[in-house]
């Protein structure tokens, strides 16, 4: 089976690579259709092709300054026919990177799937008709999470056209290093992700620190201010080495976010490098960390409860022990070639 996976803005480059590779090692002939990665250096492929068919001029001009976006703008139609193109039994896009041009120029001729890692992309959330259109063009649609499932459904998305397949973990085994009082904030800084509830949280509990790991992608002077001595800050890009250095240095990772998203790769990195967690109710974060005992949930927005839960890990030995067992089973159950087998289970379907 030929599908081609596509990412048009390289938004998740070590998802797409673990996806490819587990799809590749089960068999499937896989072309990762995609753009430079502006940030880093892109996985290097394993047993797939990687073409870089989006936007070669944007990708590689103006880093993030507004100015890139018009030249995107007039790329993207064309990289869409680029794919529109490319031989395939099943193409699977994972994201939309422009959704309401796509909703002229997404016209694709092998059967599609679609995975919904944002459910409603935060910039076009409040248009729910342009959603249910881009939906309508894919016969599947994967989420990551049963409260994912509910979602899209109650939007109208028809139930048969909609999957669960959990995210993988992103397995690793760091040196721990941890003082046994470190709470980390990993990711790229947005106002979804609950940073200065992060903070709040932190000043709460006696004597711990908070770990600030990610790039930021709003201002970072009034969460520096309000943190004070309690936070170090590694901001910028952060390559596996610096990530695999923070995880072992961390006690307890925090997941404060917003009802924006349907799962965090920042939350499964954590747990596949055997560090459990405290989140928020929202999306399906609760459903690994409940599912696998790998932490505590606490109900979204309650600041005091976020404080109380990370309290109670970092002061009992034998509970923090339990919630890196739950964390360590996710990492061993969670598992990209079990992802890729379900993929592939779904594509057989289409095909």
């Amino acid at each position: 089976m030929r599908v081609v996976l596509c990412d048009p803005s390289a938004f998740t480059p070590q998802y797409d690579h673990e996806l490819a590779a587990g799809l590749a090692r089960a068999g499937a002939e896989i072309e990762l259709v995609t753009s430079r990665f502006r940030f880093g250096a892109a996985p290097a492929p394993a047993g797939y092709e990687r073409v870089e068919l989006f936007y070669p001029w944007s990708s590689r001009a103006f880093h993030r300054s507004p100015l890139r976006l018009p030249l995107k703008a007039l790329e993207h139609p064309l990289g869409m026919r680029r794919l529109a193109r490319c031989a395939a039994d099943v193409v699977h896009l994972q994201w939309l990177a422009w959704p309401k041009l796509d909703r002229t120029v997404l016209r694709l001729r092998a059967p599609a799937v679609f995975t919904a890692h944002d459910l409603l992309p935060r910039r076009s959330a409040s248009d729910r008709g342009l959603w249910l259109d881009l939906f309508g063009r894919f016969q599947r649609i994967v989420v990551h999470s049963e409260r994912g499932r509910e979602l899209l459904t109650e939007l109208g998305v028809p139930a048969e056209r909609l999957r669960i397949i959990p995210h993988p973990v992103f397995p690793s085994d760091p040196p721990r290093a941890d003082d046994g009082r470190t709470l980390l904030s990993l990711g790229v800084i947005r106002p979804y992700k609950g940073l200065g509830d992060a903070i709040e949280a932190t000043k709460r509990v006696d004597g711990a620190r908070l770990l600030v790991v990610g790039d930021p992608m709003e201002p970072v002077e009034a969460y520096r201010a309000a943190a004070g001595a309690l936070a170090e800050w590694r901001l910028g890009y952060a390559p596996e080495a610096e990530l695999d250095r923070a995880l072992g240095e961390t006690t307890v990772a925090l997941f404060p976010y917003r009802a924006e998203l349907d799962q965090s790769g920042a939350l499964l990195r954590a747990l596949g490098a055997g560090v459990p967690a405290v989140v928020y109710d929202v999306g399906g974060l609760a459903e690994p960390v409940r599912a696998y005992g790998a932490g505590r949930v606490v109900a979204a927005g309650d600041v005091e409860a976020l404080a109380e839960a990370a309290r109670e890990l970092l002061g009992d030995p034998a509970a923090l022990e339990r919630a890196r067992e739950g964390a360590r089973r996710a990492r061993a159950e969670l598992t990209w070639d079990r992802a890729a087998a379900a993929h592939l289970e779904l594509y057989r379907e289409l095909t």
